[in-house]
């Protein structure tokens, strides 16, 4: 179920959490116990495994225990992670303000999209997150590399689905020459991803899954197509996303413009070439660059 906690996951956060608390000092099992209020073989089985993995390391004279090399890196992918999405909310502010609409960014975190900022009106808080699994998340993976895109589409989906591959080669293809993706959900729709906000596929009851699987039969049926817009003809449209990318060209993070309601074809050319201008400056500002080419062959 969602929200159960685990006992002796939450017993090893305990022992990271202290020595992240007291920085740089060692302690020796039996104190580390006394002040976990933990039995010293327990405390020393969680000892035992984070040394080994590198996330703390035991000194031979004094045998207390301090952290570890293996922090540095989790700590530098976090704030990798964490620092761009500063830089994204200067852009978005500008959106927002161009446009009096709600701009997010957004990342895959673990196993989750986890909403980074958010600026202007609108009830998208930062830190909520989606279960990163067909049918949530096509525009993390689609402008990335073809293995991230193919092992995002192996995860066993959420809901059942029907797949158009011929559609969906033809949204990935036109999304990475346009730079930007057009959504346009129902409000049930939106309803439906509300509700899947934090619920794996596995906490779904099967029938909730084949009711959600009436409202979505197909990967990338919800995106427009070059063919589907007209300059002057409205298009009722959700939302605008465009991606950025980190120093080894790889795609990091989504910068989306919520819009709700019907605008021209015109209207989201302007916005999406807003939206792309937004995006390449964080990528910018942060030291990442675009692919050097269209190493992607739409799988």
């Amino acid at each position: 179920m969602v929200g159960r906690r685990s006992a002796p996951t939450a017993r090893v956060v305990q022992v990271l959490d202290f020595f992240v608390e007291h920085r740089g000092k060692r302690f020796g099992l039996s104190e580390l116990a006394r002040a976990l209020d933990l039995a010293k073989p327990t405390c020393l089985g969680i000892l035992t495994e984070l040394t080994a993995g590198g996330y703390l390391v035991r000194d031979a004279h004094t045998l207390s225990y301090g952290l570890g090399p293996a922090l540095i890196a989790a700590g530098r992918a976090a704030q990798d992670n964490f620092a761009i999405s500063a830089l994204a909310r200067v852009e978005l502010e500008k959106l927002t303000d161009r446009y009096r609409t709600t701009c997010t960014a957004s990342a895959v975190i673990g196993e989750q999209i986890m909403v980074l900022e958010s600026t202007g009106p609108g009830p998208v808080k930062v830190g909520t997150a989606y279960h990163f699994a067909p049918p949530v998340g096509l525009m993390y993976v689609l402008w990335d590399t073809d293995a991230a895109f193919d092992a995002w589409l192996a995860k066993p989906p959420a809901v059942p689905l029907q797949q158009d591959e011929a559609r969906l080669r033809q949204v990935v293809a036109e999304c990475r020459e346009r730079g930007f993706l057009v959504e346009s959900t129902t409000a049930a729709g939106r309803r439906l991803y509300s509700l899947l906000a934090g619920v794996a596929n596995r906490d779904l009851p099967d029938e909730l899954r084949e009711l959600v699987g009436e409202l979505v039969t197909s990967l990338g049926e919800r995106v427009y197509l070059g063919a589907d817009l007209r300059p002057r003809k409205e298009h009722a449209v959700s939302l605008l996303a465009a991606p950025t990318y980190r120093g080894d060209g790889r795609q990091n993070m989504v910068l989306t413009m919520h819009v709700g309601a019907s605008i021209t074809g015109a209207d989201i050319a302007r916005r999406g070439t807003a939206l792309v201008a937004a995006a390449d400056a964080v990528t910018a500002s942060s030291g990442g660059h675009k692919p050097l080419t269209n190493h992607r062959n739409v799988f």
